[in-house]
């Protein structure tokens, strides 16, 4: 491993920190370091708070008296390419300059319209040193849930589901049947809170009765969403405490109760995946878990909407009963959760 990719390691890793407090801004990282020593770490920990750069120069400004001299001589690691644009902060662009940091490691541009390659080139019409593509692809893979809300003008999709050893999804009666053991439950816990929404179909609301929350894990619960065509579903369910902010996707009216928030399509029959994606787009979702039933699963399936699954697979049989999705992807990585397999797919 070079010397820029220890660096740039430790920044994504930093970054990762803000994983489902940050969006819909990407997840940076940033690190400060003189003479071979780490002397300054940052990285962005909240929507509207400081940005990497910033937080990693005010850890140097906070424990070096020399500070201004130390930074004079550094080199500065940035998981994403400094921004150069006003926004609820200032260009961190301009912070480096400030600090006349002479070399900038900068992991993947910024597609951002107001970004995407103007950060570098203020760097560098400031004379600084700017390196870039160094860990390039792992840098583009930490933030493609805001690379594809930025470039496809949707959220990251992710599909989730659990299947039988026998291929089946779920009984056909209606009734309920956790075919996954706890770790694998505290598991999907762990994913909600570092995304921003779950959604789920009318059936498995109704069957269900799910509360799409953390409850065996910390952080924050993700915005939850449900696709009740005719609104039959009962307001005494979960779905409806007011909890957290929720999308009811209808056919019927659009209108705010609260935190719950109706919005209806004018056209149920063709094209609801992709009405539903622009409409979460448009309330600033940038990725969202997909939970069932296969219904809801498959209809995302065939329009090709999709770009992660994420499969459990448990040791039971169920015999009969609701066949689960198929799904055609590049098998990624396979895991065992306690007594269960799971299997990671991207859409190729």
């Amino acid at each position: 491993m070079s010397v820029h990719h220890k660096y740039l390691q430790r920044c994504i890793e930093l970054a990762q920190l803000g994983a489902g407090y940050v969006s819909p801004n990407p997840m940076v990282g940033a690190v400060i370091v003189h003479d071979g020593d780490i002397i300054g770490e940052g990285y962005h920990q909240k929507y509207g708070g400081p940005h990497a750069e910033v937080n990693a120069v005010n850890s140097v400004l906070s424990k070096y008296d020399n500070a201004v001299a130390l930074l004079q001589a550094s080199t500065i690691y940035v998981s994403l390419e400094p921004c150069a644009h006003y926004g609820k902060t200032p260009p961190c662009a301009d912070l480096i300059i400030k600090h006349r940091i002479p070399t900038v490691v900068v992991g993947c541009r910024d597609p951002f319209n107001q970004v995407n390659g103007k950060g570098i080139e203020k760097l560098q019409e400031a004379g600084i040193e700017v390196i870039t593509g160094v860990m390039e692809q792992e840098c583009l893979d930490l933030n493609r849930r805001f690379f594809t809300r930025v470039q496809k003008q949707r959220p990251y999709i992710i599909l989730k589901w659990a299947q039988a050893q026998d291929g089946f999804f779920a009984p056909d009666d209606d009734s309920q049947y956790w075919i996954t053991g706890p770790e694998a439950r505290k598991l999907v816990h762990k994913w909600r809170s570092e995304e921003d929404a779950v959604l789920v179909g009318k059936n498995t609301a109704r069957i269900d009765n799910p509360q799409l929350n953390i409850r065996e894990w910390e952080g924050r619960s993700p915005k939850r969403v449900v696709i009740d065509r005719r609104l039959e579903l009962s307001h005494d369910l979960h779905l409806f405490d007011q909890s957290v902010e929720t999308f009811v996707f209808n056919e019927i009216k659009t209108d705010i109760d609260g935190r719950i928030k109706y919005i209806a399509l004018e056209d149920f029959d063709n094209y609801v995946p992709q009405y539903i994606m622009f409409q979460l787009y448009l309330q600033d979702v940038q990725s969202v878990i997909i939970e069932g039933g296969a219904a809801t699963l498959n209809s995302f399936i065939a329009a090709g909407l999709w770009d992660e699954a994420r499969v459990f697979t448990g040791n039971k049989i169920l015999g009969n009963g609701i066949q689960s999705p198929l799904i055609k992807g590049v098998k990624y990585e396979e895991y065992i959760i306690g007594s269960d397999q799971l299997q990671i797919i991207f859409n190729s």
